[in-house]
């Protein structure tokens, strides 16, 4: 079963082609460690919480826009064998990153069950 690592950031706006040209670098080098998807969301309607939500996970600051992304691996072998290459691959420099990598949260997620119109109107 397939295998994700979720992101949520927050990402200047001003920054915004910094950012997808920075995603597309690293989808680049993530699929040659194994990774066989990628989506990147730009936050559009992203309400401000009291107690949760996305903009205050990631400590939005004025200005900043949240994004959420993720990244589909075969399974959890192949995750933790192509995150441990991204790791010491000197292309994924976190000084490159267009954004506050110290308020990024991510985790690692086992994919229980997915759906889509588009496989139910292919059976």
């Amino acid at each position: 079963m397939a295998y994700i690592d979720g992101f949520v950031a927050a990402v200047e706006v001003a920054k915004k082609e910094a950012y997808i040209t920075h995603a597309q670098e690293a989808w680049a080098i993530m699929q040659e460690y194994g990774a066989i998807a990628v989506a990147e969301c730009w936050g559009d309607d992203v309400p401000d919480g009291e107690l949760t939500s996305f903009p205050l996970a990631v400590k939005a600051e004025e200005g900043e826009v949240v994004v959420f992304s993720w990244v589909t691996w075969p399974d959890k072998t192949a995750r933790d064998e192509g995150w441990a290459k991204l790791m010491t691959d000197d292309r994924m420099n976190a000084a490159s990153m267009p954004f506050d990598g110290k308020r990024m949260i991510y985790g690692g997620f086992e994919l229980v069950w997915e759906a889509s119109a588009a496989a139910a109107a292919a059976e």
